[in-house]
């Protein structure tokens, strides 16, 4: 029998999970989360869209698992009688600078195999009749679904199969000893012959506990979200985003319906003072001595500075978040929208300021350790786990 540890309840540790029991029933699995509950941080604070896997550089693991996982996360709902919608979603080109743009997104994602269509004024229209655009390109496979609830289900999945799950279980040290990689937390000790950190925002720290060198260092972005009001969600059906600029690391502000009926707004993306920072006044000393400290996020700050200006100045200000809403969805004004709360990027960045446009999973001696899983980790999670599951050797015991 092979004992495994999981680092992280958050979509991607608990699917992790859920393939070992389902894979290796014989084996033994146990989860560590230090908070109370599961999807503490970014999963559950995430904006719930099944990405169709449009953006991604193709062949990419981001693009292959991202397109296998929109769907493998719609049968596992379907499975299990969680709530999901398939809706599509337009980006949207507002002017003709942005057609050159939206026609490379084109290709790429029919490079990715994926369901889209470029469409003129008129037919956006007949999908968003209140979005400005020139042209749009729809993306029929996008969906939306409660990640949170996918959760709950992966965990009461995993406690059936006989799954040792613990919460209230940070982890504060390893060490490779001869009976196995000792895991020791705020709860105990664990002692496993495998160890997969899932750890999102402290991957990176738990990498280095472990003694496994990162070439990469996590920095925090914080994505703040407004959301309509009641009486003017019909100004949206589905899922709006504006066209990306691949002069810039994010996608711009856009407009999600949620599988509650609510239409979120966001998420714009500043530096956060904490690695769980989902306000201003949220400061850690250590994660901010970590930024400040890291020579690639200065290299990243001088290519990206008067980008970053525009997102702080977006935060403090209702009325610019609404206008950049308007440049979409012309009706919409500063009244029509109110505070939504925030989520928590986790973003691997390397020395040199760029930022990692992959899935980064590092593999060590009888560990695993997943570096780069934002975006679209979620939507790919069943199948990240499945990737990760795979490359174990079939014994590994000790």
């Amino acid at each position: 029998m092979t004992r495994f540890v999981v680092v992280g309840g958050g979509i991607v540790g608990l699917a992790v999970a859920h393939r070992l029991v389902t894979d290796r029933p014989g084996d033994s699995v146990t989860v560590l989360e230090k908070e109370a509950g599961w999807a503490a941080h970014q999963t559950g604070h995430n904006s719930g869209v099944i990405h169709a896997g449009v953006y991604y550089r193709p062949g990419s693991l981001k693009a292959t698992l991202c397109k296998a996982g929109s769907a493998s996360m719609v049968e596992f709902c379907a499975a299990h009688g969680l709530p999901y919608e398939v809706c599509g979603k337009l980006i949207v080109a507002t002017d003709a600078a942005e057609l050159p743009r939206l026609h490379a997104l084109h290709e790429r994602a029919v490079a990715n195999g994926l369901p889209v269509r470029l469409v003129d004024a008129a037919e956006a229209a007949e999908h968003e009749p209140h979005v400005a655009a020139v042209a749009a390109l729809h993306v029929a496979s996008t969906g939306i679904v409660d990640y949170g609830a996918v959760c709950r289900k992966l965990a009461e999945l995993l406690a059936a199969a006989g799954a040792d799950l613990r919460t209230r279980a940070e982890v504060t040290g390893v060490a490779d000893r001869p009976e196995g990689v000792v895991v020791t937390t705020t709860a105990g000790e664990v002692v496993a012959d495998v160890l997969i950190n899932c750890a999102g925002l402290h991957a990176d720290r738990i990498a280095r506990l472990a003694g496994v060198p990162t070439p990469v260092r996590i920095v925090p972005f914080r994505g703040e979200y407004y959301e309509l009001t009641p009486q003017r969600r019909g100004l949206v059906r589905g899922l709006v985003y504006p066209v990306p600029d691949p002069q810039f690391p994010f996608l711009g502000v856009h407009l999600t319906k949620m599988i509650d009926g609510s239409v979120h707004a966001g998420p714009n993306a500043v530096l956060a003072t904490a690695r769980e920072g989902y306000s201003w006044g949220r400061f850690s000393p250590r994660d901010v001595w970590d930024e400040l400290t890291y020579r690639g996020l200065w290299a990243l700050g001088r290519r990206h500075f008067r980008y970053g200006l525009t997102e702080v100045a977006r935060s403090l200000s209702k009325a610019r978040f609404a206008a950049s809403l308007a440049r979409l969805v012309p009706e919409l004004t500063p009244a029509d929208i109110v505070r939504a709360g925030a989520g928590v990027r986790a973003q691997a960045i390397l020395p040199d300021g760029g930022l990692v446009d992959d899935f980064l999973i590092v593999e060590a001696d009888r560990q695993v350790h997943v570096l780069n899983a934002p975006s679209p980790a979620a939507t790919s999670s069943l199948e990240i786990a499945r990737h990760i599951v795979s490359r174990l050797p079939v014994d590994t015991a000790r």
